[in-house]
């Protein structure tokens, strides 16, 4: 069975600190990229602009990050933007801030509905909601549920998922169990790779491949997913193209590039 292959995005994110940005598209086209996953201070004043610079780049936008509180407050602000940015992105909320965490089992339901609410209004504009996961949807509540199932079970099959193995491994759940119970949902995959607990440097983040992530155990269950590009990311890199260049490399080592 030939193993399939993605498209490769980078998560611009990784590159906050490292203006020009311009210089960063051109780079990352130069490496081969096929498109990046924006966040929200990359298109919030101006998403026409940010389009016409990706376009020049030769890259595409295949999701973006944007605020849980948007989708639930601005759906059709946001839907809009999305139209802009690409030919039907993913939608993606990628975290609850600290204050509006729940502590009972109801109130991540009501965090599911509320995507699942947004997620149908994207549907009937051609767009689809997805979540993506930090650590703190894996800490079990006090009655031993997680966020992250509560979430995802209210929300319903329309809410797809971008899982991040890097934050799954932080939170000592198994990257392996994540992936196969959650399969059918995942619509994009985060290339993110974390070093042992202690290492300081670079915030203890690392390019795919190099960290604690078991990829060699994980890859093959990709094909089970619906997902069609994977996602590079790293939260402090002291050089970015260092990073985006290892796991260019690293996803062509696994023969998963859809091009040359």
């Amino acid at each position: 069975m030939t193993s399939p292959t993605y498209k490769l995005s980078f998560q611009l994110y990784s590159t906050r600190n490292f203006p020009p940005q311009d210089e960063v598209l051109e780079g990352l086209a130069a490496m081969g990229y096929d498109a990046v996953e924006p966040w929200l201070p990359d298109f919030d004043t101006n998403a026409k602009e940010f389009r016409r610079r990706i376009d020049n780049a030769g890259l595409e936008c295949l999701g973006f990050h944007m605020p849980l509180r948007g989708l639930i407050n601005e759906p059709m602000r946001f839907i809009d933007i999305a139209h802009t940015l690409g030919d039907s992105p993913l939608m993606i909320p990628p975290f609850v801030v600290p204050e509006d965490r729940p502590v009972h089992a109801d109130g991540w339901r009501r965090i599911g509905e509320q995507l699942a609410k947004g997620a149908e209004l994207a549907q009937a504009n051609d767009l689809r909601v997805a979540w993506h996961n930090h650590d703190f949807e894996y800490r079990p509540l006090e009655d031993g549920s997680r966020p992250i199932d509560l979430m995802l079970e209210a929300a319903g099959e329309q809410v797809g998922f971008e899982i991040d193995f890097a934050w799954v491994t932080r939170a000592w759940a198994d990257p392996y169990t994540e992936l196969k119970k959650y399969a059918p949902r995942i619509v994009a995959i985060q290339l993110k790779d974390t070093a042992p607990p202690g290492t300081s440097s670079e915030g203890g983040w690392t390019p795919p491949g190099d960290g604690m992530v078991d990829w060699d155990a994980i890859w093959p269950l990709f094909a089970t997913t619906p997902a069609d590009h994977l996602v590079v990311e790293h939260d402090n890199p002291a050089d970015w193209r260092q990073v985006a260049q290892r796991a260019r490399d690293f996803v062509v080592a696994k023969g998963a590039m859809n091009h040359d």
